[in-house]
Parts: C-alpha cells; sequence; structure tokens
C-alpha cells in the first residue's frame, strides 16, 4: 500500500511518464535491497562465514526494519503495514534468542500476515471496513475522488463492493500466513527464508490483480444501471392502465 510522496522530491507537480518511471524504479529497487535480495544475501553470507542459523536471520531481518524505517522518513509517519512489520520482527527476535531456535525468527512474517487478515475481516463489524478506509487513504479524503467515495458510501451496492473486497484480503491473508507456518514446519531454514521474501509479493499481486478486475465489473454495472435510471427518467412516467376511461 502506497504512501503519499514527499514534496521535496517534486510529487507536488504534475505526474509526468519519466517521474512515474523513476518512482516505480526506486520502489522497485527498495524491494528488491531491503525486502527481498538484500536479506537472502546477508543470510547467505553470515551461514558461509559460520554464523548460526538464528544469528544469521535476525541479522537479515535487520535490512525489511530499515526499509520501513526510511519510509517513516520519507512520508512523516508510520502507517499500519510498516508498523506491523516491525511487531513481527521484534517478536521473531526475541522469541528466536530465548529459544536458540529459527522457526520463530522465520514465522515473523506471519504475525503481521495473520493480524492484517484478522483485522480486516473484524472490520467487517464495524461502519466502515478496512479496505475501503485504505483506498479513501491512497485516494487521499480531500481530492475529488476521495469525496465521491465518501458521497457513494450512502449507497448499499457501493458499500457491499468493499466489504466483498475486505472479505476476499482478509481470508487471502490468512491464507497466505497458514501456508507460510506449513513451509517453515517442513522445509530447510534457506528455503523458507526465501519463501517467506517472494510469497508477500505473489499474494499482493494477485489480490491486487483480483480487485481490479472485480472493482471494473462493479464500476461497469453501475454505470449500466444509472444509464437505465437515467433513460427512465427520461421517458417518464409510464401511463396508469387503471385511470379514468377516455370520454368519448
Amino acid at each position: 500500500m502506497s504512501q503519499e510522496a514527499d514534496q521535496f522530491d517534486g510529487s507536488s507537480l504534475p505526474a509526468t511518464p519519466a517521474r512515474d518511471r523513476r518512482a516505480r524504479l526506486r520502489s522497485i529497487a527498495k524491494i528488491a535491497i531491503f525486502d527481498i535480495g538484500g536479506p537472502l544475501v546477508v543470510y547467505a553470507l553470515l551461514r558461509s562465514h559460520g554464523f548460526p542459523a538464528v544469528t544469521a536471520l535476525i541479522l537479515s531481518g535487520v535490512l525489511p526494519g530499515v526499509g520501513v524505517g526510511f519510509g517513516v522518513l520519507q512520508h512523516r509517519r508510520l502507517d499500519v503495514i510498516g508498523a506491523l512489520v516491525l511487531a513481527g520482527i521484534l517478536v521473531g527476535t526475541v522469541l528466536g534468542l530465548i529459544s536458540h531456535n529459527a522457526r520463530p525468527v522465520l514465522l515473523e512474517g506471519s504475525l503481521p500476515t495473520a493480524l492484517f487478515g484478522l483485522a480486516c475481516l473484524g472490520s467487517l463489524r464495524t461502519q466502515r471496513p478496512l479496505i475501503y478506509a485504505f483506498a479513501l487513504e491512497f485516494t487521499g479524503p480531500g481530492s475529488a475522488q476521495g469525496r465521491e467515495m465518501t458521497r457513494l458510501w450512502q449507497y448499499q451496492e457501493f458499500r457491499h463492493v468493499f466489504r466483498v473486497m475486505t472479505v476476499v484480503w482478509g481470508a487471502g491473508y490468512l491464507v497466505e500466513a497458514a501456508i507460510r507456518v506449513v513451509i517453515v514446519e517442513h522445509t530447510s531454514t534457506g528455503t523458507a527464508l526465501a519463501s517467506s521474501k517472494i510469497m508477500p509479493f505473489i499474494f499482493a499481486a494477485v489480490l491486487a490483480t483480483w480487485t481490479a478486475v472485480y472493482g471494473q465489473q462493479q464500476r461497469r454495472k453501475g454505470e449500466q444501471m444509472a444509464a437505465a435510471m437515467a433513460a427512465q427518467s427520461a421517458a417518464g412516467p409510464a401511463p396508469d392502465p387503471s385511470g379514468p376511461a377516455i370520454e368519448r
């Protein structure tokens, strides 16, 4: 989930294809260095130099925390996802140091994943589900699109769309957390570490693609309903068959 860019890097100016490409490249580089490639390289190097698996895992987990820290410095705030990532790293590190076992460290990524899934499903009992809150925050409540989302929330069909999205995202993240636990319990430390770095992006890509397709389908359905209602309104009320007969 993206955050607003800092004004220093020119994000307040109109977007251009070149700046969009640079922003995407920076995002990809950040993921490659701090979330995927960096931790795997650090773990492999430390293991090759004789470090225990638990120590190597804990030290390799520093890089994702540094990535969250850079995000906080850039956006001047810590978002929910960043907080869950830091909490997972902290819990996994403490449990790993206490137990001297690599499994609690490897399971640290499952904690924020499961908590986010539960938060999504739990938010269905609140006034506004979590995916709608994230979408509104991403769009900007004060923007034209954000104001339109706020206005459309009064309609049951619009609320239903975001509730379905929230159910799918919540269930998806719980499934991911469960798969990660199974992998940790039944594979080697290196395989579990690699899967824990790659799997979140696979699930996020699948869920984001489904959300885009489902959103487009519902948007077209809404436009068709609005067009039908407009045509019916333009045609005027239908004649009442039970009305008074025409005098001759």
